[in-house]
């Protein structure tokens, strides 16, 4: 028997604080918060976000930390793979919301909920995401969209706020910030267009570095140890302190456009100094140490797989065969890559590695060959070219 139970995906946000004041207040359901904090809260945030959802009257309120289970779980793909959306977007969102989806549906089966809840709208991605998440892990448990089913507008969700003695701070409700360890996304009126760019206020993190600064990120394997000459115990530690050291410089801000699961484009601004900065240092050091063919089939994998997370299917289990493959790519992926932080944007100086191919010991491009000699070549590129060479012969009339 259904019971009156309800999970909601609780950010503290305008949405999640509309589903929870609806559904406690109007609906008069048991109403269970959970915040899942995938690297975009401190405690005080956290204490915050506690307090607010309270005072509105949720039955209980919990936060749990899956960011290290983000990484082992998902991230680390991303990096192996390279995965830009549209050679742009690292993700940032799309990637968080399986684990945050799956840490609520490991919730309701805990306290044994009939009902689960978000607050995605009708017109994103999101919405998909959750439900897939949902429809996979709980059976038979009702998914609740307040914000979708009863086409809310931002503006009209703050009204009904207020008629419930509920104030909100208009301002900082223009525009909608999700911020985790793989990148802040901000969207707002200027997204929803196609001609106006974010302005500077809108911006998260504000510019305070004008000057260079030059760094150096090791990798072991493909993960990401060091940063300049500081070592850590788990690559989310090093994620955080190169997020630390290069948002400053404005680093990785971009407005994404794409095309959305349900089929309509879609426009969202991001900054995301450190997964932008690590995936071009991680590809850098791949393209000297990885052969020409290893390149290529990852290309392919990882951008199907980057597609394929991205449009809420994480539980596939192709993708658990996509990720062992993109693993056994990393055996060699090891080295240090020089970078220089530039207000804006960040250049990729070169690499260090013991596993570099591009090696003077056996020639150097353009200049000299010491593998092959002269007739050896011409051989080669009589037998290399010889079907073209048929093809045209056969067909020169």
């Amino acid at each position: 028997m259904k019971n009156n139970k309800v999970v909601l995906a609780y950010s503290g946000g305008l949405d999640t604080t509309f589903c929870a004041v609806h559904m406690g207040k109007v609906k008069g359901m048991e109403v269970h918060a959970l915040t899942v904090n995938t690297g975009g809260f401190n405690e005080k945030e956290i204490d915050d976000i506690r307090q607010r959802a309270l005072h509105f009257g949720v039955a209980s309120y919990k936060c749990v930390d899956v960011t290290k289970k983000f990484y082992d779980e998902c991230i680390r793909f991303l990096i192996y793979g390279n995965v830009l959306k549209n050679a742009t977007y690292p993700l940032s969102v799309s990637a968080e919301r399986m684990v945050q989806a799956i840490a609520v549906a490991e919730y309701a089966k805990e306290i044994n909920a009939s009902y689960v809840a978000h607050g995605s709208t009708g017109a994103g991605n999101d919405q998909v995401r959750f439900d897939m998440v949902f429809q996979n892990m709980l059976p038979g448990v009702e998914i609740i969209t307040p914000i979708r089913d009863m086409k809310l507008s931002r503006e009209e969700e703050i009204e009904t706020l207020k008629n419930h003695g509920v104030n909100i701070n208009t301002e900082k409700a223009k525009y909608s910030i999700n911020k985790g360890i793989w990148g802040t996304s901000v969207g707002g009126k200027e997204t929803l267009t196609s001609d106006l760019s974010l302005p500077e206020e809108a911006w998260p993190t504000q510019v305070t570095e004008h000057g260079e600064k030059k760094i150096a990120l090791t990798f072991k394997k493909g993960e990401l140890v060091s940063v300049d000459d500081k070592s850590f115990s788990h690559p989310v530690e090093a994620i955080q302190y190169l997020q630390y050291i290069a948002q400053p410089f404005g680093i990785g801000r971009d407005i994404h456009v794409g095309d959305t699961i349900i089929g309509i484009k879609g426009r969202v601004g991001f900054e995301a100094a450190a997964p932008l900065i690590i995936i071009k240092a991680h590809h850098l050091l791949e393209k000297h140490v990885l052969t020409k063919w290893q390149l290529y089939w990852k290309d392919q994998l990882a951008a199907w797989y980057g597609n394929w997370l991205h449009e809420g299917q994480f539980l596939d289990p192709v993708m658990r065969n996509i990720e062992q493959f993109l693993s056994s790519t990393q055996q060699y992926v090891s080295g240090k890559v020089s970078i220089t932080l530039i207000p804006y944007r960040f250049l990729l100086n070169g690499i260090e590695s013991k596993h570099d191919l591009m090696s003077s010991k056996f020639g150097s491009y353009g200049e000299m060959n010491k593998s092959w000699t002269g007739e050896d070549v011409k051989g080669f590129t009589k037998i290399f070219g010889n079907q073209t060479s048929i093809f045209h012969q056969v067909n020169e009339s």
